[in-house]
């Protein structure tokens, strides 16, 4: 659709500054009666259109990414909305079925509009006939507002690769961003979910975030999570616990490495004494880095190699 051009711009790209009729000077309205003059005026409920449309006809967006809503947020924009009433519209796309319409982004005003018993609100209806459209445009405009945690961010990324079948390069296009931006909150994904929890109600800082993802370990990880909540830790601090980590991981790595091929070396040892003892004569075991090698028997005459020959054949012979 021609709309996923210029969604990096967020949603206000896609409405042009003409449909919006606003009335700045002073007046004695109520809220409502402001509203209305806005926008009564302006043709709704069809495809390009803004005006106000019945709220009980508008439906939730099923595709919504912000999980939180505070409500003391809420409480402070339904204020506003009954002193000054509603200047932004919401958007809106018609149902596949034609009855009524489906919130594509301003869940927040529609929920305070209805508590402030608005019974309509000025609303953009877009051209948006795919699900797979709908959770993108739903998706990008909620991450484009800034008005989601961390945590939402990276699941809507997440959703745009699963669902929307994006790139993480795709993703950074759409949404005006760095691809390492991107990358680095999907993998807010990875951490334990007390953490994600921490990083989602903002205990934690994404610099914490990125730190504790340097130390692979999920269980070390949440120790360091409950030292910097219980301590207050710097995210210097943090970052300088997981390289300290990662640097006596990769020693300890080394030693048991060391440690294996000395244990080998030993086998090999023990090898050669138990044949050297069976065959009552020297004997070499050439072992290589692969695993394969070779054994080195030594005789004297004939007849020490026909009792060495004795020796392997019959194993109750005496050396």
């Amino acid at each position: 659709m021609a709309a996923k051009l210029v969604l990096g711009k967020g949603l206000a790209a896609l409405i042009a500054d003409k449909a919006i009729e606003i009335e700045d000077r002073q007046s004695t309205s109520s809220p409502t009666e402001v509203t209305e003059r806005r926008f009564r005026n302006i043709q709704t409920g069809e495809v390009g259109t803004i005006g106000l449309l019945p709220i009980a006809q508008i439906s939730p967006n099923p595709f919504q990414p912000r999980m939180d809503f505070e409500p003391e947020a809420l409480q402070e924009l339904k204020e506003s909305i009954m002193q000054k009433g509603i200047v932004q519209p919401i958007t809106v796309r018609r149902k596949p079925d034609g009855n009524g319409y489906e919130l594509i982004s301003g869940e927040r005003r529609l929920r305070a509009a209805a508590d402030a018993g608005f019974t309509e609100i000025p609303a953009y209806v877009l051209d948006v006939k795919t699900n797979r459209d709908m959770i993108e445009i739903a998706l990008i405009e909620n991450i484009q507002r800034k008005n989601l945690n961390p945590i939402e961010v990276a699941l809507g990324y997440q959703r745009l690769a699963d669902e929307c079948g994006l790139t993480q390069e795709e993703i950074a296009q759409r949404v005006n961003k760095d691809r390492t931006t991107v990358t680095n909150f999907i993998r807010l994904l990875k951490l334990p979910r007390e953490i994600q929890e921490s990083i989602r109600t903002e205990t934690v800082s994404m610099g914490h975030a990125r730190a504790l993802l340097g130390v692979e370990d999920p269980e070390i990880q949440l120790e360091l999570w409950r030292r910097i909540i219980e301590q207050q830790l710097s995210v210097r601090r943090v970052e300088e616990l997981a390289n300290k980590i990662n640097r006596q991981k990769k020693k300890n790595s080394r030693k048991k490495e060391s440690k294996s091929a000395s244990e080998k070396l030993l086998d090999i040892a023990e090898v050669e004494n138990t044949l050297r003892n069976k065959l009552s004569t020297k004997v070499k075991v050439r072992h290589s880095k692969k695993g394969s090698g070779e054994i080195v028997i030594e005789y004297y005459s004939a007849d020490d190699l026909e009792r060495i020959l004795e020796a392997i054949t019959n194993p109750n012979a005496q050396g």
